[in-house]
């Protein structure tokens, strides 16, 4: 599977990298600049990027709204483990949106990051 990208948009590039990479398994790839950086996980590239800046990820609309933090799209990272997952970050002060839900398809619970940017953490169900 050839990589995928997907970006965020942060308050504090150094605060997400530091979330990422602390607490969900993320490697820093490259941060050339303050207002932007590159993390990796497996084939997942995660590009954080600061609201201002030159690039154009912060530039704004033609009908004049900016890119900000915290919608609702979202990535999914898989655990074994959810439960001892989620008590770990709880622990650490991670904030979360909501509880464990659980159904046919799985577990799952909305991290947020340090901008308010949801992550799905999903547990399958085992068979």
């Amino acid at each position: 599977m050839a990589s995928v990208s997907f970006r965020y948009i942060v308050d504090d590039v150094d605060a997400a990298i530091e979330f990422y990479t602390q607490h969900l398994g993320f490697s820093l790839e490259l941060h050339p600049a303050a207002t932007f950086a590159i993390l990796s996980r497996g084939e997942l590239r995660l590009l954080l990027s600061a609201p201002s800046g030159p690039g154009g990820a912060s530039q704004p609309m033609p009908d004049g709204r900016r890119p900000e933090p915290g919608g609702w799209n979202r990535i999914q990272l898989q655990s074994e483990d959810l439960d001892g997952l989620v008590e770990s970050l709880r622990g650490a002060g991670a904030r979360f949106r909501n509880d464990v839900v659980s159904g046919i398809g799985g577990k799952q619970i909305l991290l947020e990051d340090p901008a308010g940017n949801p992550i799905e953490l999903f547990e399958a169900p085992r068979t």
